[in-house]
């Protein structure tokens, strides 16, 4: 057994301001979450992610150290994008079934550009304090979306967390499943978590 410490993973030399250097950064994170869903932690390297992105390796290197500051990049827009989805789909008041499908196709549609890409970052590629804490800030973050959301349409429960948690594993349990047996864009699949959702929302069949 290696008793080796790993370092702690490096963090962006520097935030793009420009739109042209903006850009750059997001074809650069956009490369390197390609080539990290195809290859894998081990077939992983800057020079491939910026060959990818088409930049030089130079250009890549003014903002990223290394390419565990590059995965945290690309772990944070995961984040991001899933809590968008969540955010977007509760706002609004929107009728229930309205939720349920915007919620659906938002996360199939967050899940579906790299489908393995979840999976890799969960169980190959490294991560340090800071990543734990990302993933434990946005898992907050994403309870919370989802207890706002179950509260619009569960107003008289006490349990919004719980239920929250239960949803959220739900339907993240569903979506990592589709997409690591590549069946995202199966209709019946969408329509079934849909009706699973509304349900276990609205209380049908369930004991109150």
């Amino acid at each position: 057994m290696s008793t080796r410490i790993a370092k702690p993973a490096a963090r962006m030399r520097k935030q793009p301001r420009q739109a042209r250097s903006i850009a750059t950064v997001e074809a650069i994170i956009e490369a390197g979450a390609h080539v990290l869903s195809e290859l894998g932690w081990a077939g992983f390297s800057t020079n491939k992610v910026a060959e990818a992105a088409g930049v030089s390796i130079g250009s890549l290197y003014q903002y990223f150290p290394d390419k565990l500051a590059l995965v945290e990049a690309i772990r944070r827009r995961h984040f991001d994008h899933v809590l968008s989805v969540i955010r977007e789909a509760a706002a609004d008041e929107k009728p229930l079934k309205q939720f349920a499908r915007e919620l659906v196709r938002g996360m199939i549609g967050a899940h579906s550009i790299h489908p393995t890409l979840h999976q890799v970052l969960l169980d190959e590629a490294p991560g340090d304090r800071g990543s734990r804490a990302a993933h434990a800030s946005f898992q907050a973050r994403y309870l919370e979306h989802y207890a706002a959301a179950v509260a619009q349409y569960r107003k008289r429960r006490k349990d919004t967390e719980t239920m929250a948690r239960v949803l959220s594993s739900a339907v993240e349990g569903v979506i990592h499943n589709a997409a690591r047996r590549n069946m995202l864009d199966a209709p019946e699949l969408q329509k079934q978590l849909v009706e699973l959702i509304c349900a276990y929302v609205s209380g049908q069949g369930m004991r109150v």
